[in-house]
């Protein structure tokens, strides 16, 4: 890390999607194999969105998603292994939580095996609230509800 230029950023645009599959190849067993594809749409889809560059090279990235009032979840934290360690990640969290968007009553996070890390930033352990559904196409089998959802958007 001698020489670094380390900056923030919270500009979408600025993003290399390939930069960024490759930190997460490098970095995040859980987001190895993204496509690009899905990258930009996950990204598209999320506000607020911080980048860690050390020049002109990705070494960190996190996301998140708020309704702007009750809750709020991040996503995909992650720093290059060459960089962890310095207080990167828990820079890169807290820029995410002073967010704007992030002024929520709770924010959520997944990790399964950085826990002590998330702690130091204020983070509890919620073993209440944990529920997934892995796939939904299994619910292309239920009735679809057309006519209530009709009466409901007043068609």
């Amino acid at each position: 890390m001698k020489n670094s230029q380390i900056h923030f950023s919270d500009r979408h645009a600025e993003i290399d999607l390939y930069q960024l599959q490759n930190l997460f190849n490098i970095a995040a067993f859980w987001a190895k194999g993204r496509s690009i594809e899905d990258l930009s749409i996950a990204i598209a889809n999320s506000e607020p969105v911080i980048s860690v560059w050390d020049r002109e090279r990705l070494i960190g990235f996190a996301r998140a998603n708020s309704d702007g009032i009750y809750r709020a979840t991040i996503w995909d934290v992650v720093i290059h292994p060459e960089y962890q360690g310095n207080g990167l990640g828990i820079k890169l969290v807290e820029t995410v939580l002073s967010h704007p968007r992030m002024q929520v009553e709770r924010v959520y996070l997944m990790t399964t095996y950085q826990h002590a890390f998330y702690k130091k930033i204020g983070f509890q352990t919620n073993s209440t609230t944990t529920m997934v559904l892995y796939n939904q196409s299994h619910l292309d089998s239920l009735p679809s509800g057309d006519v209530q959802l009709q009466g409901l958007l007043g068609a």
